[in-house]
């Protein structure tokens, strides 16, 4: 049957109560139209049935939510019909890429009565008569709408003004109570275990959001479940009941919780500490004082102890001043220079997100703020540092509000974004031109960003351990259920009244510093963590991290497929069933200039017999999506050598099938463009949803492309992907250079779906600096 006339007939079965004519089909566009695109223009002169070309098309996902959220309420029983035909139509023009023509013939109805049962019908002889590529492009459009639990309302959010910050934090807030212990010390947020105590990881639960809710009711806002929170404290911290968190320990998890809580008990005293009786207010006391005779890391978590100190001292109770005073002395010790801190001491290679929004650079400016009566010289040194911080930091952030992913205890989400909250709470004015108009826009759309990552809620509205979705493989061994509240540190701005110049600007419309090709990366070496975390050479190990194409773990130990070599080479000596990446430097790496322009080179040993000197080499101008990596291998084994760039979203969009295909088999459409190819020397993806992306041996005439069909859940922002990779066999007792370009164009930047077969065949060649090191076998 025509597919005009099913649709036909399925308009005039679902228009109830009126003689079914083409008059009325745009009344029902109207009608929906208003519902998922309220105060725009639709054409409404019978003529057509669609909105005019200044409206947003239908969206799918909506449609069918609607449809649901529809069918739920029996009361509108009159309107239920045209809505779901409406929504069926609008769902199917969108699937198959139509515009409905005008004045489509009706087929009239006798029996006015008709129930969802007949839309279900006539919706379902619809998809019988579509061909089976197109029933298929439906179905994948359907199963990616299609969701198990609603959205949460922070995806709603517009973030646009303080009052939508207010909100998005009670929609954070709220979930959290039907998780709350009887007296509210305890909040379990999941099941899933973490290296400390079950009872530590719900204190997690209960502190961690008070890194919001404290500044909003700092800044005079209220949230209607405070009491909740204030009863929680009295219950967690009272020795007497069944809910006491337990007295600190050595090295104990309730250390990194008594931060928020003394943070809290300094800027939010009014509803914490003044309500307390005399004995509540010795318990805290007490609690909080525990910590100030035991054994701490000697990392970021120095801060935690100063805090607890702080919020004592805010309000006259016994604190330990001499501990304080020393904490920050050893913390100091941590500076290196540039507005940066090490999370730890001399010898650590960590200059992560702890050095700046999760920890270190974020403390130093909520401490400046509040110790700037009491310690005004330490305080402005901390300015001074975040001032020359932030013209680096800025670089971390992409104009879609992305952050560059790199390190550990990336589930903590938007807390990458919190140095700038804690710019604004510390009011410190940035040099030009980070204004405060620029630090809104980074921070915002930073939000605004996360609230289009629909996964990353559990379905009883809490946060999910993941970054996009919930994912276990990203996790660290202390991460509980609770640890991603640690994000609510991003919410410090709320302290501020709405008078002040950051709510009062207007938010930039665009990043100040767009990184090449549209993307801001990190070409890193050097970095490591001090202890065996899991993913180590994931987090820190690899050659370039991106705002555009978050980086992938390792799912196994077993097969490239389960280690995922992205931004990597991995090498292996038995055949490819274990393989090796960069997890540890073998010295200090170095920065060369060559041309005028840097060059990072580090130095690895996977094996003794084996050493690896690596030149990451920045993009030219002339070449602006591309930067080159460069290998001199000496091995006394023999080795394979895989080679990845970034990964890519690895679904068709059409029907949500593999990319690559079971068999190992690719190809690819330039006119979508979707798809893969490799070659002898060469590998490349390209998908709507991620851009552009490939990598190419520049040297040896053997080093073959593929396509690696990662392990699922192994990239942190897409479930399935595939990685262009390049991979070569090493002899024993050889040395051998390879020289690899990597090109990258996100599908963020405008107009890429007709620039990238350009610059995808632009390559670079080996600089003249670095042939000549290669032909002289020099170091």
């Amino acid at each position: 049957m025509d597919l005009n006339v099913l649709i036909s007939r399925l308009i005039g079965i679902c228009v109830v109560g009126r003689s079914p004519s083409y008059r009325s089909i745009p009344s029902v566009y109207r009608l929906i139209e208003d519902r998922i695109h309220p105060g725009e223009n639709v054409a409404d002169n019978g003529q057509n049935l669609r909105p005019n070309a200044t409206t947003t098309p239908f969206d799918p996902t909506q449609a069918l939510q609607l449809v649901l959220a529809s069918a739920r309420r029996p009361e509108k029983t009159n309107r239920r019909p045209k809505i779901i035909a409406s929504l069926c139509i609008a769902a199917c023009d969108s699937a198959l890429g139509r515009t409905l023509t005008p004045r489509w013939p009706v087929l009239r109805v006798r029996d006015n009565k008709q129930t969802p049962l007949r839309v279900v019908e006539a919706y379902r002889d619809l998809l019988r008569s579509l061909s089976p590529s197109l029933r298929e492009t439906m179905s994948a459009k359907v199963a990616n709408a299609n969701r198990s639990f609603p959205l949460h309302p922070f995806h709603s959010n517009p973030l646009q003004s303080r009052e939508d910050v207010v909100a998005a934090v009670a929609s954070l807030l709220e979930p959290l109570h039907g998780g709350a212990s009887p007296k509210h010390a305890l909040v379990k947020v999941g099941s899933t275990g973490t290296r400390f105590d079950e009872t530590a990881a719900q204190v997690e639960g209960y502190a961690r959001p008070l890194w919001a809710l404290a500044p909003l009711l700092a800044g005079g806002s209220t949230y209607a479940g405070t009491d909740k929170f204030v009863a929680g404290l009295v219950a967690g911290t009272d020795p007497e009941s069944e809910e006491f968190w337990g007295y600190m320990e050595d090295q104990d998890q309730r250390m990194v919780e008594a931060c928020p809580i003394g943070y809290t008990l300094a800027i939010a005293h009014k509803d914490f500490w003044d309500p307390l009786t005399d004995a509540q207010k010795k318990n805290v006391e007490t609690w909080l004082g525990s910590m100030n005779d035991k054994d701490m890391p000697n990392t970021n978590w120095l801060w935690f102890r100063v805090f607890a100190n702080l919020g004592l001292a805010a309000n006259g109770a016994k604190w330990d001043k001499e501990r304080m005073a020393k904490d920050i002395k050893q913390l100091n010790t941590f500076y290196r220079g540039d507005g940066w801190s090490n999370d730890g001491p001399e010898g650590y290679r960590q200059m992560d997100y702890y050095s700046g929004s999760f920890a270190i650079q974020y403390l130093q400016l909520l401490y400046a703020k509040l110790a700037a009566d009491t310690d005004p010289t330490q305080a402005e040194e901390y300015k001074s540092r975040a001032r020359q911080y932030a013209l680096d930091f800025v670089h971390y952030f992409d104009p879609e509000g992305r952050a560059i992913t790199f390190g550990r205890s990336l589930t903590y989400r938007w807390a990458m974004a919190a140095f700038w909250g804690s710019v604004v709470f510390a009011d410190v004015e940035l040099p030009a031109p980070l204004s405060w108009g620029v630090v809104k826009g980074i921070w915002l759309r930073n939000l605004r960003w996360w609230t289009t990552q629909h996964d990353i809620f559990q379905p009883n509205g809490l946060l999910s351990i993941g970054y996009s979705y919930p994912n276990i493989y990203l996790a660290e061994n202390y991460n509980s259920p609770g640890s991603p509240y640690w994000s609510m540190l991003a919410f410090a701005p709320l302290a501020q009244p709405a008078s002040h110049p950051f709510w009062l600007a207007k938010e930039h419309p665009r990043h100040i510093a767009v990184r090449s090709a549209g993307h801001s990366f990190l070409l890193s070496s050097g970095q490591s963590c001090h202890y065996p975390l899991k993913n180590t050479q994931a987090k820190y190990g690899k050659f370039a991290y991106s705002s555009a194409f978050a980086y992938s773990v390792s799912t196994g130990s077993y097969t490239l497929e389960q280690f995922v070599p992205e931004s990597a080479l991995a090498l292996s000596d038995d055949a490819g069933e274990i393989w090796k990446m960069r997890r540890a430097l073998a010295a200090d790496s170095q920065i060369e200039t060559h041309d005028d322009n840097p060059v990072l080179v580090s130095e690895m040993n996977p094996w003794p017999d084996v050493d690896v000197r690596t030149y990451l080499v920045p993009p030219a101008e002339d070449s602006p999506s591309w930067h080159i990596r460069a290998h001199r291998i000496r091995t006394a084994r023999a080795l394979r050598s895989a080679e990845g760039a970034f990964a890519v979203y690895g679904s068709r969009a059409a029907d949500g099938r593999n990319l690559v295909n079971l068999d190992g088999s690719v190809a690819l459409d330039a006119s979508i463009p979707e798809g893969c190819t490799a070659d002898a020397t060469a590998a490349f993806a390209v998908s709507p949803r991620s851009g552009a992306v490939g990598i190419v041996e520049l040297l040896q005439q053997e080093r073959k492309g593929s396509i690696l069909l990662a392990d699922a859940n192994s990239n942190l922002e897409h479930a399935r992907t595939v990685l262009p990779t390049v991979q070569g066999v090493l002899d024993g007792g050889t040395t051998t250079w390879y020289v690899s370009a990597v090109f990258a164009v996100p599908a963020s930047v405008e107009g890429w779906e007709g620039s990238w077969e350009e610059g995808w065949g632009r390559r670079p060649v080996v600089p003249a600096w670095l042939r000549s090191k290669i032909e002289k076998q020099e170091e």
